[in-house]
C-alpha cells in the first residue's frame, strides 16, 4: 500500500506540474458550459430546445471534461515508458498491479474535483437562469459517471501501454470527439435517428451522457439501461488496458 500511495502522489504532482491540466481539466469545461448557456439564452421557447438547459446541459458537459481525463493519463504512461522510469521502477519491489493503482488513483481524485467544480458551477448558473436544478440530483449525477470516469482512465491506460507520447494523445483526440459529438453533449441524437443514433447507442458515450442527464433532473427512467452500458463497457476497457500493461511490463523486462 505505501508503494502504491508513493507512487501515485509522484503522479498527482506531475500532472499539477503541467499547466494543461487546469486548462483542459478545469477551464474548458467551464467555458463550453457558459458558452452554451448563452446560446441556450439566445434559442426562443417555442423551438422546445432543451439540450443547453443547464439541467440537461450539466451532465454532459460533465462527461465532455472527464474525456480530458483520458488524455493525461495516457501521457503520464506513454512520457514514464519514453523516459525508461518504468524500466527503472521494474527493478524495484513494486508489483504490476502497484503501478497501475498508481496511476488510476491520482487521476481519479482529479476526476472527482472536477465533477464537483462543474456542478458547483451548474448549480450557480441554475440561480441565474432561474432554472431548478437540485443537489440531490447532481449528487446522484455524480455517482453516475464514475464509470465514465473509470472507462475514460482506461482508455487513457490503454493508449498510453501500446503507443508513445506522440501518437497516444491523437488517438485520445479521437476518442474526445467521438465522445462529445456521438454522445450527444452538443445535439440530440434521439431527434436524427436513424444510422445515426444506431451508431450513438453501439458506442458507451451515449449511455455516459444519458445516465449523467437523467441522474440530475432525479428521472430514473431508462437510468438503470444506461447506466449499465457504461459500467460494462468500464469493465472491458480497464480490462483490456491492464492486460495490455501487464504485456508490455513483461515485454520490456524480458
Amino acid at each position: 500500500m505505501n508503494r502504491i500511495i508513493a507512487f501515485s502522489r509522484r503522479n498527482f504532482k506531475e500532472i499539477l506540474r503541467d499547466p494543461l491540466s487546469y486548462i483542459l481539466c478545469l477551464g474548458f469545461p467551464l467555458i463550453m458550459l457558459v458558452i452554451m448557456t448563452l446560446v441556450n439564452e439566445s434559442i426562443p421557447a417555442e423551438a422546445g430546445m432543451v439540450i443547453f438547459r443547464i439541467d440537461y446541459l450539466s451532465g454532459g458537459i460533465a462527461v465532455f471534461g472527464l474525456t480530458f481525463i483520458m488524455l493525461f493519463t495516457s501521457l503520464s504512461v506513454a512520457k514514464d515508458r519514453a523516459g525508461a522510469f518504468l524500466v527503472r521502477l521494474y527493478a524495484t519491489p513494486m508489483h504490476s498491479g502497484d503501478f497501475i493503482m498508481g496511476y488510476i488513483a491520482p487521476v481519479m481524485v482529479i476526476a472527482l474535483a472536477q465533477v464537483l467544480i462543474t456542478f458547483a458551477a451548474s448549480i450557480l448558473i441554475s440561480f441565474i437562469t432561474g432554472i431548478g436544478l437540485s443537489a440531490a440530483g447532481l449528487g446522484a449525477a455524480a455517482l453516475a459517471l464514475v464509470p465514465t470516469a473509470v472507462m475514460m482512465i482506461g482508455f487513457g491506460l490503454l493508449f498510453g501501454s501500446l503507443f508513445g507520447e506522440k501518437s497516444a494523445p491523437g488517438l485520445c483526440s479521437i476518442v474526445i470527439s467521438l465522445a462529445s459529438f456521438l454522445g450527444g453533449v452538443w445535439f440530440d441524437p434521439d431527434g436524427t435517428g436513424g444510422v445515426l443514433l444506431k451508431i450513438c447507442k453501439a458506442l458507451p458515450f451515449y449511455h455516459s451522457v444519458h445516465a449523467a442527464r437523467l441522474a440530475a433532473v432525479l428521472n430514473f427512467d431508462g437510468f438503470v439501461r444506461h447506466f449499465a452500458v457504461t459500467a460494462v463497457w468500464a469493465a472491458a476497457i480497464t480490462l483490456t488496458a491492464v492486460l495490455a500493461f501487464k504485456a508490455k511490463m513483461k515485454a520490456e523486462t524480458c
